[in-house]
């Protein structure tokens, strides 16, 4: 019941001890081979569900993503805006062993300065004026999973300071507490700043720069990767014709072209927007020239 594979019975039969142990072997390496199956499966799925390439960066970038996972490792994720910082952090997740432990994002510059340490590590009631309960940090949250900071570059000094000890001890404090807490987190970081400039420029700790750059990547912007946009394309249609339930063929080759000359200074998220809203407003049952924000002027890009 406790989980012993079998038993054997005294007076001990050494020929049928060596069988077992010989059987058990067989199944622990059965059991093993399907872990690696279903971990080689669960990473073809997370990719093919959120990233979608065919330019050979984005197939170096993915390959990394699957040398890293297994590790422990943090990694810095750097890129544009819209480049899909985020899924790539999802994909290192998802194909881990943390899988099936808690995922959790933090927009670093989305919280305010007076906010962040109290968002990121938790404070007990009263800690503070406003405080009129205990709050469980994200870090707390994550405890056996992974945790993505994007724009790390953003963190104040003092809480870069915390952020550093937790990476060397694995410890923390919620704010006005006087416990120690652990937790097992691994510990994804973006940006789309220089952290280089930023920790010449005093604005960043440099000892925590190397502590969340264990492992770099870098996102090319979509104008560098122009073969990617027919497949994005294609598959921002699928999607969006699904969840507006409309009757849509496809794209016509003349705005196919366009869009693949368009220079996207928004990236991905700004090829989705215009995917989008061309399956909304389109009356027609492919998408055309006249469905698009520009109509073949180019000059924003």
């Amino acid at each position: 019941k406790a989980g012993a594979r079998d038993y054997v019975t005294k007076p001990i039969d050494l020929e049928e001890l060596s069988i077992l142990i010989r059987r058990i072997k067989g199944y622990r390496g059965l059991a093993k081979e399907n872990e690696i199956l279903r971990q080689q499966l669960k990473a073809r799925a997370a990719t093919s569900d959120v990233i979608k390439f065919k330019s050979e960066k984005m197939a170096e970038l993915v390959d990394l993503c699957g040398r890293i996972a297994p590790s422990q490792a943090s990694a810095l994720i750097q890129g544009e805006t819209g480049t899909g910082k985020e899924l790539f952090s999802r994909l290192i997740h998802n194909t881990s062993a943390r899988a099936q432990r808690p995922f959790v994002a933090v927009n670093c510059a989305a919280i305010p300065e007076t906010l962040i340490e109290s968002e990121l590590f938790g404070h007990e009631k009263g800690a503070f004026t406003g405080a009129s309960q205990r709050r469980i940090g994200r870090f707390e949250q994550a405890d056996g999973g992974t945790i993505f900071l994007d724009e790390i570059g953003e963190l104040s000094p003092p809480v870069q300071v915390k952020l550093l000890r937790f990476l060397q001890e694995r410890e923390f404090q919620r704010i006005g507490g006087e416990r120690t807490l652990r937790a097992d987190v691994r510990i994804v970081s973006a940006t789309n700043q220089d952290l280089d400039a930023r920790v010449k420029e005093g604005r960043f700790r440099e000892d925590l720069f190397y502590r969340v750059n264990v492992v770099s990547m870098r996102i090319p912007p979509l104008r560098e990767r122009r073969e990617d946009i027919p497949v994005l394309i294609d598959h921002f249609i699928e999607r969006f014709v699904r969840e507006n339930h409309k009757k849509i063929t496809g794209i016509s080759r003349e705005a196919k072209e366009i869009l693949v000359q368009h220079n996207y200074p928004g990236n991905v998220r700004e090829l989705e927007n215009i995917i989008e809203r061309a399956v909304v407003i389109t009356r027609d049952s492919t998408i055309t020239l006249q469905d698009l924000p520009f109509q073949g002027d180019l000059s924003a890009g």
